[in-house]
């Protein structure tokens, strides 16, 4: 009998084991938790996709290491919860990412034209030469954008499509004749220049609307169904490249639902995503939009997960951020500020009834407070009569929200996702409205009155992918371009910085209990980073990328000296891809 009981207890001690031993240790580390700003421990055990503990490398290896599981040393390297962009376009972006020149983080014109012309002289003829998005004239050392003339001499016979900002797109002579565009080629909103004989210039310019430029887009090379799902697992991956773990997809004009989410719901469910995505329903045709939601609170369940392998891995979280297209804010700073139409309040409040009655989140682009004050008046008007009562729902940029807007946002349990556009168009702002003597968005404001604040970076039509070009932004006040925009003292430090774009971007999808902290029961997705964040200078911010990128417990992405560790995507398709060639991100 003392045999057979001894033999009892030495089964349970070994389950015990077995239970709390880890499948990955980070050890020999600086890690932030980001439960308090200054709390950093040595280590870190997961389990299962979690946080097992924290504490000092030699109890957390004494108490969790087994031989099964993997220890990574991250010889003194700082640590810190997985960038979560609240918004960000990732799904569409994943459609075209292969096929397009990137020049994010290109320090020149002239390097930037050289890329044009090598890449053109690598694509097959009647393929689009693409950069959308992502650039500006201030991040070169020139100051200056390309002209029509360059961008001709360099590639005079393939088509080429540049846009710039959301304001105006470059299209070469070849270009135009492909598209057949003439004289009397229009778009409602926008602007076809056309010489003195009357012939397009291959200037498109977006007025009230962008419609000429993204109707245009949509007429360039397509990628097949396998390059599209290559291409998303390339942009996934060049994500993870900077420790990006969770995204919040506002979707996008053009973004069909179920169609043109066809790819990532395959990858999802053969649980190749690498990073959590959460996504919401966008209204594409004028009057058709509370159809459309109608259907969706039907047919769309917020929250099922459709990852194979991954909690909270893909799921629909809401509707937005257009809800409709008479409220369409549309924010370009080389024109005056769009008023919204006078049928907006009509078409908003039902929508906005429909999605409260069922519980569904939603966001709503605002870019000024004279937009956001209409659409709060429709919020209140519908909250007497079905109250939001703890419903997620939140704006979207809110750059000129006002202090008394802000209250009001607060007492209807809103919050604000903001995203680092200024840093692109700051000069052009200025240049409109003059220098602004407060942040915008006021985002020190928000935090002052409990209201919840994410980060994001409307990747890649504006600004670019990388959170820590957002970061250097947020610290600085600064535009791309080195233009201090908003005033010194209102800058955030840089615990703050991190925290709205770890913890902070968690509450917009619900999971601020189960994201963005490094502490014991919240999920394991963290970064190495190649410089200590919390002690390098504030302009080397910008340098910063991540050694190692574990998402769900499980390393996705691993360089320099963790190169080993890495599972790289499948080779880049199709062969002519820019992405083969520079990547994404130019260092």
């Amino acid at each position: 009998m003392k045999a057979l009981f001894l033999a009892i207890l030495l089964l349970g001690y070994q389950a015990s084991i077995a239970q709390q031993a880890a499948d990955l240790i980070v050890t020999n580390a600086k890690i932030a938790t980001m439960a308090k700003a200054g709390e950093f421990v040595q280590a870190v055990a997961m389990k299962d996709g979690m946080v097992l503990a924290t504490g000092t490398s030699a109890k957390i290896m004494a108490d969790f290491k087994s031989d099964h599981t993997k220890v990574i040393d991250a010889k003194g390297k700082t640590v810190v919860p997985g960038i979560n962009d609240s918004h960000i376009h990732i799904i569409r972006e994943g459609l075209h990412f292969n096929s397009e020149l990137r020049w994010d983080g290109v320090k020149t014109l002239a390097r930037a034209m050289e890329m044009l012309r090598e890449q053109a002289a690598r694509t097959p003829p009647g393929v689009w030469i693409k950069v959308i998005g992502g650039w500006n004239e201030f991040q070169f050392e020139e100051k200056r954008q390309p002209t029509l003339a360059e961008i001709n001499a360099a590639v005079p016979d393939k088509p080429v499509f540049i846009t710039y900002l959301y304001g105006k797109a470059f299209v070469n002579k070849k270009g135009i004749a492909v598209l057949g565009y003439d004289s009397k080629t229009s778009y409602e909103g926008s602007l076809v220049e056309l010489d003195g004989e009357g012939n397009p210039t291959g200037m498109l310019f977006a007025k009230e609307t962008p419609k000429a430029i993204y109707m245009t887009l949509g007429l360039t090379t397509k990628l097949s169904h396998e390059e599209r799902l290559n291409s998303t697992l390339q942009y996934y991956r060049e994500l993870n490249r900077f420790g990006i773990t969770s995204a919040g997809d506002a979707a996008g004009g053009s973004q069909n639902y179920p169609n043109d989410y066809v790819v990532a719901l395959e990858l999802a469910k053969e649980g190749k995503l690498n990073i959590r995505t959460s996504y919401f329903l966008f209204a594409q045709q004028k009057g058709r939009e509370l159809e459309d939601y109608e259907k969706w609170v039907k047919a769309a369940i917020p929250n099922k997960n459709d990852h194979m392998l991954m909690a909270n891995g893909y799921a629909t979280e809401g509707a937005g951020e257009n809800l409709i297209a008479t409220a369409a804010d549309f924010e370009n700073f080389l024109e005056p500020r769009t008023i919204l139409s006078d049928e907006m309040e009509a078409d908003l409040e039902p929508v906005i009834r429909l999605l409260v009655k069922n519980r569904w989140p939603f966001r709503l682009h605002a870019t000024y407070g004279e937009s956001i004050e209409r659409m709060l008046a429709v919020f209140e008007k519908v909250n007497k009569e079905i109250p939001f009562n703890g419903l997620r729902w939140f704006f979207d940029h809110a750059e000129t929200i006002t202090d008394s807007q802000l209250e009001r946002v607060k007492k209807l349990g809103g919050g604000v996702a903001v995203q680092f556009r200024m840093y692109y168009q700051g000069e052009l702002y200025d240049k409109l409205y003059g220098k602004t003597d407060r942040q915008l968005p006021p985002i020190k404001k928000m935090l002052s009155m409990g209201i919840p604040v994410g980060m994001g970076t409307d990747a890649t039509r504006i600004s670019t992918y990388n959170p820590w070009m957002a970061l250097h932004w947020l610290l600085t006040g600064k535009t791309i371009g080195g233009m201090q925009f908003w005033p010194k003292d209102q800058v955030l430090d840089k615990f703050t910085a991190l925290h709205i774009y770890t913890s902070g971007s968690a509450w917009f999808t619900g999971e601020e209990k189960l994201k963005g902290k490094i502490v014991k029961g919240m999920y394991a997705d963290m970064a190495i980073l190649s410089e200590d964040y919390f002690a390098t200078p504030i302009d080397d911010v910008r340098k910063i990328e991540s050694l190692v990128t574990i998402v769900n417990g499980r390393v996705v992405y691993a360089a320099g000296d963790y190169k080993s560790l890495d599972i790289p995507a499948p080779e880049v398709i199709p062969a002519w891809s820019p992405v083969k060639f520079y990547g994404g991100y130019q260092k």
